[in-house]
């Protein structure tokens, strides 16, 4: 799979980054949307849900898959994938012709013993589609010696099993290179909060320093007679553990309970924070996944319009959450029939994965191709 030519070598340098450990630094001007670096995964493992719709070797989504012929579980585009991942896939197709549909590791595990098969230790990545679906997890060693920081400087996305980051705003030589570790939407404190749950670090950059964007990012309703600090502070300690149960129930409930979840703690919320609140978000961005699930489009609609504003206003420039938002709300309006604003909607999104993904990749192609048969 084809991509644009990686960066010469000296646009990058490896540095101890003070505090941090190793770090990647720029040796030279990056613009906006520039290839800073393209890796390819030192191991991967497709997530076995989208085992024949992507190509277990390349990770591309296509129609009309080979199978293994042994196991009859993994899929490729052609003989050249199937034995470009042969040396991989070996560890698994003896335990898949044996178990059949009741071998089911973590894929945690199968990625573990492809790294321990290559006999190596390094960070690991989810690769997700345009939609930030999750595709599969892989090794990308170059990508991991960049330092986290709530206010990035680059973006990672994936091309199949190729990572590539790109700038999302100039860089100057000497700066170092950050991306986000993290999903930047929530406060302070619930990002610092998770930093050092996954990676056992606080975050000092300037956005956790100044906190300035907290105030807006936890809105409270104007009322003549608004809620005192110790309701709002008892509020986001429920909207914390709702997201928990959320995530819980996931696994159990069915998408009626699900939904009346979301209902009922948007219904509370409602009383203290403003919609644009990330905590009204983030249940709102569930009640949305699970009309997708039951294919309540007009329901999906409904919630995506509310999210859509605040995420831009959230989220920092060029960010893969507001172009997925903006993705699934053009191909909601094109499934009802509302082609002027499926059109500007996908446009959008458009806009912001050419800078992101670069104007080559294969899902902004995939879009103008929506675009025209509509």
């Amino acid at each position: 799979m084809r991509s644009e030519a990686a960066p010469q070598p000296d646009g990058l340098e490896r540095f101890a980054s003070a505090g941090k450990g190793r770090g990647l630094r720029a040796r030279r001007r990056f613009a906006v949307g520039e290839l800073l670096l393209s890796c390819p995964a030192y191991a991967a493992v497709l997530t076995v849900s989208e085992r024949g719709s992507h190509c277990d070797g390349c990770f591309a989504r296509k129609e009309g898959l080979s199978k293994c012929g042994r196991c009859k579980q993994a899929f490729y585009c052609n003989v050249e994938c199937q034995k470009e991942d042969w040396p991989m896939h070996k560890l698994e197709c003896a335990s898949m012709c044996t178990f059949g549909q009741n071998w089911h590791p973590s894929e945690t595990v199968r990625l573990t013993a492809r790294i321990l098969a290559k006999q190596v230790n390094c960070n690991g990545f989810t690769i997700e589609d345009e939609e930030l679906s999750h595709l599969g997890s892989a090794i990308f060693p170059d990508v991991a010696l960049m330092n986290h920081s709530c206010c990035p400087n680059v973006i990672v996305t994936y091309k199949g099993t190729l990572a590539e980051v790109r700038a999302v705003r100039e860089i100057e030589p000497g700066e170092e290179i950050f991306s986000s570790y993290i999903d930047l939407l929530y406060p302070t404190e619930d990002r610092n909060d998770r930093l050092r749950d996954s990676y056992f670090f606080s975050c000092d950059c300037r956005e956790c320093t100044t906190k300035e964007k907290d105030k807006e990012k936890l809105e409270i309703c104007k009322l003549n007679d608004p809620p005192s600090a110790e309701t709002v502070k008892d509020m986001i300690k429920y909207a914390r553990n709702v997201i928990e149960e959320f995530r819980r129930a996931k696994h159990y409930k069915s998408p009626s309970e699900l939904l009346e979840i979301c209902e009922l703690s948007l219904d509370k919320m409602g009383a203290v924070f403003e919609d644009s609140n990330v905590y009204m978000l983030h249940m709102m961005y569930q009640a949305m996944g699970v009309c997708l699930y039951v294919q309540d489009w007009e329901g999906a609609l409904c919630y995506g319009q509310k999210i859509i504003r605040p995420y831009s206003k959230h989220y920092p420039s060029y960010s893969l959450n507001v172009a997925s938002m903006w993705l699934k709300l053009g191909r909601l309006y094109m499934t009802l029939k509302n082609r002027t604003a499926g059109v500007k909607a996908l446009k959008r999104a458009i806009a912001i994965m050419e800078v992101a993904h670069g104007k080559d990749h294969p899902y902004i192609s995939e879009i103008k191709k929506e675009l025209e048969h509509h």
